[in-house]
């Protein structure tokens, strides 16, 4: 197998293992069996547990930000541009793969190579989303900063629960539902005038 999809085998097995017992619980030899693999044939590609780790950590916090950033270049209307940021966070949740554990729910959090991904993800998604705030508002950027980190904040804890509670809502209603509550209050503060 070219080393290149060996790699991807590898993650998606360690991803699998370490949604299911967390990154203190997982062994090198779990993910090596469920690869189908030799533990050596692992270490060729990772050195060590949390080199791999920070690699699917690293992918995962890429792919939200990146769809975030999608999401808020599809349109300039900002009352969907609320709607498609939110729909990211619920849309990550809900992936049967469970990536959204690694970077919302780790157990390694006190890692600063873990700690340092995990608020990159907070960190970037509220930058972008910063940045309309201040253009459409004309906002002081930590004003801006602080709107956009709150919505993020909602994103992420409401998605996260409503995944938990296992809720009879769909996942299109209570995105809809917590974009509804960002939109009224992000609307209240005045547009600027760019004229």
């Amino acid at each position: 197998m070219p080393r290149r999809e060996r790699r991807e085998q590898l993650l998606e097995s360690a991803l699998g293992v370490f949604v299911a017992q967390g990154y203190h619980a997982a062994a090198m030899d779990d993910i090596a069996e469920r690869a189908g693999v030799s533990k050596p044939v692992l270490y060729q590609h990772f050195p060590g547990k949390l080199d791999l780790y920070l690699a699917l950590l690293d992918s995962s916090a890429d792919a939200v930000i990146e769809n975030c950033r999608v999401a808020l270049e599809a349109t300039q209307d900002n009352r969907l541009r609320v709607e498609a940021a939110m729909g990211v966070f619920y849309s990550y949740v809900a992936d049967d793969a469970g990536a959204f554990r690694l970077v919302f729910e780790s157990d390694l959090t006190s890692e600063p190579a873990v700690r340092a991904q995990v608020d990159r993800v907070t960190t970037e998604c509220a930058d972008m989303i910063a940045a309309v705030i201040h253009d459409d508002t004309d906002l002081p950027h930590a004003e801006s900063r602080l709107l956009a980190v709150s919505l993020v904040g909602m994103a992420q804890v409401s998605a996260r629960f409503w995944l938990a509670e296992d809720s009879d809502i769909d996942r299109g209603t209570a995105a809809a539902l917590v974009s509804g509550l960002a939109w009224r209050g992000i609307r209240g503060y005045p547009r600027h005038d760019t004229e």
